[in-house]
């Protein structure tokens, strides 16, 4: 069976369906949902796959919409129409398993059974084994948007021979966004947000690992974001300069002269982490960088905001959802304090969240006296006249909406969490 046949096939074309459903997400431009996905391609399936065989297939433009990013500029995602995404899964889906054999050891972004931890752990390796202790940090500036269509379609060629599948992609890379109902071509780049997207990317900078490890460098790529350990700041000078010529000149690509730097491990920020020497046992560690630490407590600080009008049974459900997933991703990390303090700010917060329900003087009195407060200490902090702060952080407070009482409560401890998921490195 050809190549574009394996992508076409019943099983394949289920599969890529199934997984385009899971992942649910916005209708493209066409404002077909993914609940309708089903019924469509049982009305249009073979037609769809007749027309991709003759090439009469045209993918629809995506869906500009843009996202904020943390430095204030836009992140721009190109939504497909779902069926696209279901064309563009089952390519990827025949595609992967294919490259995959060719991809470098060292790549964990975007591929199967790799990951951010995986990523980090063989960082640490690489600063604690040879002791490299300089680090040339190269970050690809707008990525998605500047991939030259022609040096990608011409490494992908030396694999896929394929027309049929080589002319489908082709497609879909100068398909084209829809911006303010306004249509635009797309002479470069792939669109950030389609499911092919970061098989793609993966297929490009491929290139880049192999020529680092062609000139036998020790380095650490996810996604459009590389480390390379060297042992000297004029290895890291001349790395820099080098490798950053090879990716401009050879690959078409843009370095972000703003985040590539060369610097010391402890100066790093990598996928949200930080590093650090750990003098006891000499040798690197990591934690969450500060930044990632105050973007979760930023993300906390929206979910117990005072005046936001929701059932606390519903603020500790969306809670547990964003420590679960904050501390899952960090468990690597050295973060028992960090997550202490998390703890007893929130806790403070949440007590304020109680105290500000019972509304009124008479209720509030009652209440604290129905958690073992004496009542002149209860009409004390009651009429102290005191701000939500001193509130929150109050001896008498802290007794009556004891810890242990908002344990039963069901709000989320960062720190319990931690202790059970941490992994030692």
């Amino acid at each position: 069976m050809d190549l574009l046949e394996q992508i076409l096939s019943n099983k394949n074309m289920n599969e890529a369906y199934i997984r385009v459903y899971k992942n649910k997400g916005a209708s493209g431009v066409d404002g077909v949902t993914v609940d309708e996905l089903k019924q469509y391609l049982k009305e249009n399936k073979d037609e769809l796959r007749q027309r991709i065989r003759t090439r009469k297939y045209q993918p629809q433009a995506a869906l500009r919409v843009e996202i904020p990013k943390e430095n204030g500029k836009m992140r721009k995602l190109g939504i497909p129409t779902v069926v696209d995404r279901v064309v563009q899964q089952a390519i990827h889906q025949v595609l992967s398993p294919l490259f995959e054999k060719q991809f470098s050891e060292f790549s964990y972004g975007f591929r199967p059974k790799r990951s951010c931890e995986m990523a980090i752990i063989k960082s640490l390796e690489f600063l604690n084994d040879e002791h490299d202790d300089w680090v040339v940090d190269i970050d690809l500036e707008r990525f998605f948007d500047t991939v030259h269509h022609d040096k990608l379609m011409r490494i992908i060629s030396n694999t896929i021979k394929d027309g049929n599948v080589i002319s489908l992609i082709r497609k879909y890379l100068v398909s084209g966004v829809m911006v303010n109902g306004k249509y635009e071509d797309t002479p470069v780049g792939t669109p950030q947000g389609g499911n092919l997207s970061p098989l793609l990317s993966n297929i490009m900078l491929n290139e880049l690992d192999k020529e680092l490890e062609k000139r036998g460098l020790r380095f650490v790529r996810y996604a459009d974001d590389a480390l390379i350990f060297v042992k000297s700041e004029k290895a890291a000078n001349r790395v820099m300069s080098t490798i950053v010529r090879f990716i401009e000149e050879k690959l078409g690509l843009i370095v972000n002269v703003e985040k590539s730097r060369i610097s010391r491990p402890k100066e790093l920020k990598f996928l949200g982490f930080g590093y650090y020497y750990d003098t006891n046992n000499n040798n690197y560690k990591v934690k969450p960088h500060p930044s990632s630490v105050q973007k979760f407590q930023r993300k906390l600080r929206q979910l117990t905001k005072r005046n936001w009008n929701v059932p606390l049974d519903y603020r500790i459900l969306k809670l547990n959802q964003v420590i679960v997933g904050w501390v899952n991703y960090f468990r690597v990390a050295n973060m028992k304090k960090t997550t202490e303090r998390i703890d007893t700010k929130l806790r403070s917060r949440i007590r304020v969240i109680i105290w500000k329900q019972w509304k009124v003087a008479k209720k509030q009195i009652k209440s604290l006296i129905q958690l073992g407060i004496p009542e002149e200490e209860a009409k004390g902090l009651t009429y102290c006249r005191k701000g939500y702060r001193f509130i929150g952080v109050s001896k008498v407070v802290q007794r009556a909406i004891s810890n242990k009482r908002l344990k039963q409560r069901g709000v989320p401890s960062a720190l319990e969490h931690y202790l059970k998921v941490h992994t030692v490195i």
